[in-house]
Formats: C-alpha cells, sequence, structure tokens
C-alpha cells in the first residue's frame, strides 16, 4: 500500500511550466514577464483526497531617460572683450542637437568708447556716443540738454533734433507718444468745450429766471399811502 500511494502521487502531480520574454526597445525599455504554475493531487487509502493549486505571476515594464545632449560652454579670452557665451541643446529619445555662440554685447561697446573718448578730452564725442542709446537720449531731452547733432549743442540741437526727428534714436517711441499727446489733447479740448457749454446753458437759465422775477415786481408793484405829517405844539 505504500508503494501504490507513492505511485498515485507521481502519476497525478502535474509538470511545473515557467516562462519569461525580455525585448529592448529604443530608449532602454525592458519587459519581463514570468508565470509558475503548480498542482498537487494526493489520494487516500481510505479514500479521501487533498489538493493544492499554486499562481504566481510576475511583470515588470522599465523605461529609463534618456541620454543628456550637453551644451558647449563657451567663454571670452579676456575681459575686456564685450562678447557674452550663449549656448543650448535639446535631446529626444531618439535624436539630439546642441550648439553655442558668442554675442556682441553693443552697450558694453558703447560704455568703452565713451570712456576712453572722454580721456581723451572730447567730452562732447563720448556724450554723442551715449545718445546713441536711446534711453540716454530720451534722459537728455528730458532734461533739457539735447544730444549734440551736427556739431550743434543746446537750443540750435534741439531746433535740429525737432526738425529731422525721424533721425532720433528713440523715433518709434517718439511718435507713439505724440500720437498719445495728440489724443489726450484733443480729450481735454472735447471736455473743456463741454464744460464752457453747460455754463453757458446755466447763466442762460439763470438769466432767465432774473428776468421773469423783475417782470414779476414791475406787475405786482406795492403802493404804500402816504402819512400825513405830524405837528408837534409845545405843552401850555
Amino acid at each position: 500500500m505504500k508503494y501504490l500511494s507513492i505511485l498515485l502521487f507521481v502519476l497525478f502531480t502535474s509538470a511545473v511550466f515557467a516562462g519569461s520574454t525580455q525585448t529592448n526597445t529604443s530608449g532602454s525599455n525592458t519587459a519581463i514577464e514570468g508565470g509558475y504554475t503548480s498542482t498537487a493531487t494526493t489520494t487516500y487509502e481510505s479514500g479521501s483526497e487533498s489538493t493544492s493549486t499554486t499562481n504566481n505571476t510576475t511583470n515588470s515594464d522599465i523605461k529609463s531617460s534618456p541620454p543628456s545632449a550637453s551644451a558647449p560652454s563657451y567663454n571670452s579670452m579676456t575681459q575686456d572683450v564685450c562678447a557674452v557665451g550663449v549656448s543650448a541643446g535639446v535631446q529626444t529619445f531618439g535624436f539630439g542637437v546642441s550648439g553655442g555662440k558668442h554675442v556682441i554685447d553693443k552697450n558694453c561697446e558703447r560704455l568703452k568708447l565713451a570712456r576712453i573718448l572722454n580721456d581723451f578730452g572730447m567730452k562732447v564725442a563720448a556724450v554723442a556716443i551715449l545718445c546713441q542709446d536711446e534711453r540716454v537720449f530720451e534722459s537728455m531731452i528730458q532734461a533739457g540738454t539735447p544730444c549734440p547733432i551736427d556739431g550743434k549743442i543746446g537750443k540750435e540741437a534741439k531746433a535740429l533734433w525737432s526738425k529731422y526727428d525721424h533721425e532720433r534714436p528713440d523715433y518709434k517711441t517718439y511718435v507713439k507718444r505724440m500720437d498719445d499727446r495728440e489724443k489726450k489733447e484733443k480729450e481735454l479740448a472735447k471736455k473743456k468745450a463741454l464744460e464752457e457749454k453747460k455754463r453757458l446753458k446755466e447763466e442762460a437759465k439763470m438769466t432767465k429766471e432774473f428776468e421773469k422775477i423783475e417782470k414779476e415786481l414791475e406787475k405786482e408793484k406795492i403802493i404804500t399811502p402816504k402819512k400825513k405829517p405830524v405837528n408837534w405844539e409845545s405843552p401850555k
């Protein structure tokens, strides 16, 4: 009977199956799948039966980040150069691009040139090159000291800038400001005209009321009786 039980256990025991699949795709994608199944059945001599089943499944999907495209660094060789390095890079799962270049800082060059001209004693020339910046030009106009033009300074320069306003560094801003001022002047003139019209209307109304009151007073004149003179006599 002992050998019969062992034989039955071997016959009714199923095989174990295991599987795994691994796939590599662009971007370092990894997928792992597996399965495990186990079934055991035991029949005892008395006729009782015992069954045991185990299922085990594992799935894994891993995605790694793509490599980075490093932007190159651009540095100026000396501190006395008005140049700035600019670089950028873009990276996707299948393609990456990076690049860079030098950009000239015009404002830095302008300041250096003005400083050198001032050191040489050319103060008007130093101011003139600074006036190429529209912010400096505007501040000079607002201060009442217009920038030099054609060798003229002061009032003569202001007259030339008014005549040849298209040569101003801030021409677009200047035109917009003049248009805005013109609109504002029209609004103020319109408002003033309405106020004047309202004032004249009120004055005309008050004049009519006064005239009406005067006519009523003329129609309703009050005639007061004359008093008799009183003669005073001295007592006897």
